[in-house]
């Protein structure tokens, strides 16, 4: 799985209540979300994120509550990825389960500013960044992670393995 797209760029300890605040949270539906993603932090995100795009931050992204929301609602709004020196361990976790792709790659994040165009490959952990013309290795994403990834998520994939076996 290859993505590409430009970096949104964040500091340390962005947390759920900024990625999707609280007030938002009786929302039902990923489209629904979508469009008040990071807007506590950001307030011009949805307006300037593109399909593809990619968000990088440095440590501890996703910190606080444990709602599945956040990974969900940057998913929505057309992140295909999200690069950090490290992941809150909820957020990493319910990023997999919705779908999400993330990465934890310190000097991906010290080598990219806002705009910059970024590659990313999953299969390889590869991170081009193509403004620059600099190159970063992440571990790449386990065979059975990558499933998850191309169904969607945790859910999805479980959908598809189930539907098969009747078969």
């Amino acid at each position: 799985m290859t993505f590409r797209g430009h970096v949104h760029k964040y500091g340390a300890n962005v947390d759920t209540d900024v990625i999707i605040p609280a007030r938002y949270l009786s929302l039902n539906t990923a489209e629904e979300l979508a469009p008040h993603c990071m807007e506590d932090i950001d307030a011009e995100f949805v307006q300037r994120v593109r399909p593809g795009d990619v968000i990088v931050a440095a440590t501890n992204f996703g910190c606080g509550s444990s709602r599945e929301h956040a990974p969900l609602a940057i998913k929505a709004a057309g992140v295909s990825c999200v690069i950090a020196k490290s992941f809150a361990r909820i957020f990493y976790r319910n990023a997999i389960n919705v779908g999400l792709p993330i990465l934890e790659c310190a000097e991906a994040v010290d080598g990219s500013e806002a705009g910059d165009e970024l590659a990313v490959e999953l299969e390889t952990g590869t991170i081009r960044n193509l403004t620059k013309g600099s190159e970063f290795k992440a571990k790449p994403y386990p065979e059975f992670m990558l499933e998850l990834m191309r169904a969607g998520g945790l859910v999805e994939y479980t959908k598809r393995r189930l539907a098969g076996e009747k078969r």
